[in-house]
């Protein structure tokens, strides 16, 4: 299964402990879903919510991507939602705070063949993101922009000048060794223009999706997050045109006055591929 063929315009974080909220995401526009058992379970609840969660995952979600975010293995439930975790019918496993590699070592022990996502969020995991994208069973990596904040003592700014230098960091590292990464969560979850102005600084930098807090910001996301038909014109109207110059011995084309070279092509197949997996997955 390539991780990387699917859409990941809205990846809404779902409690596992909560069956109301496991059920009506099933009828959610979302491309994908991190099924947490950390920060949104009780200490008091995670046992149950294990049972829960394996459940409601056992019924499917049809084709939208399942992640399922265990506590970090040096806590006391860890282990147990590791071990849990692999015997779910889930697409990824997600270990938060995942300061190196060998933090990934230790769950893929556990965990076996299941893919594994990283909670990109400390220091240690910023100056270290290009020796975790490499790490064979990675697919995915998620900004943790909340814990980084509180590690790097910054202050909220909109433009998000203090994480800038982090999010380049994993971002280099994800396009490295083709890896998903997705962007943090906003935390103000009816502030739709302030919502919008993140996401598109998220899409203008090259990542793949928003990490949401909450149903009322997936449309935001999967429309920002999502090729524009004016984009997919514009791409098909590239490879046209690639295309014939190629047929009379050209090696670049001209449209709309900017020439059109193999890179740009390459672009544009992976425009039309994003709005038919897109167009896939919303025909569900």
């Amino acid at each position: 299964m390539d991780m990387r063929a699917r859409p990941y315009r809205s990846v809404l974080y779902i409690p596992g402990s909560k069956e109301r909220a496991l059920e009506k995401a099933r009828t959610l526009p979302v491309d994908a879903i991190i099924f947490d058992l950390e920060d949104a379970v009780a200490p008091a609840e995670k046992p149950a919510a294990r049972d829960t969660l394996k459940t409601a995952l056992a019924q499917g979600y049809g084709k939208r991507t399942t992640i399922v975010r265990i506590n970090a293995l040096d806590t006391e439930w860890g282990r147990a939602d590791a071990e849990a975790a692999a015997q779910m019918n889930c697409d990824a496993i997600l270990l938060p705070k995942v300061d190196g590699p060998e933090h990934l070592d230790a769950l893929a022990q556990i965990t076996g063949d299941t893919p594994l996502w990283a909670m990109m969020e400390t220091p240690k995991g910023m100056l270290r993101a290009a020796e975790i994208a490499a790490h064979p069973k990675l697919a995915g990596m998620v900004m943790g922009t909340n814990d980084l904040a509180k590690e790097l003592q910054s202050r909220f700014r909109p433009d998000r000048l203090p994480m800038m230098t982090g999010l380049g960091l994993c971002l280099l590292a994800a396009k490295a060794h083709g890896t998903v990464i997705v962007d943090g969560v906003y935390n103000a979850f009816k502030d739709d223009d302030g919502l919008r102005a993140e996401c598109e600084q998220g899409r203008d930098m090259g990542t793949d999706g928003k990490t949401l807090i909450h149903p009322a910001q997936v449309e935001i996301a999967n429309e920002t997050f999502a090729p524009s038909q004016a984009e997919i014109d514009l791409a098909q109207r590239q490879i046209d045109a690639f295309e014939a110059a190629g047929k009379e011995g050209q090696a670049v084309a001209v449209v709309d006055g900017k020439i059109v070279e193999n890179l740009h092509v390459a672009t544009a197949r992976e425009t039309l591929a994003k709005a038919e997996a897109i167009a896939a997955l919303s025909a569900e």
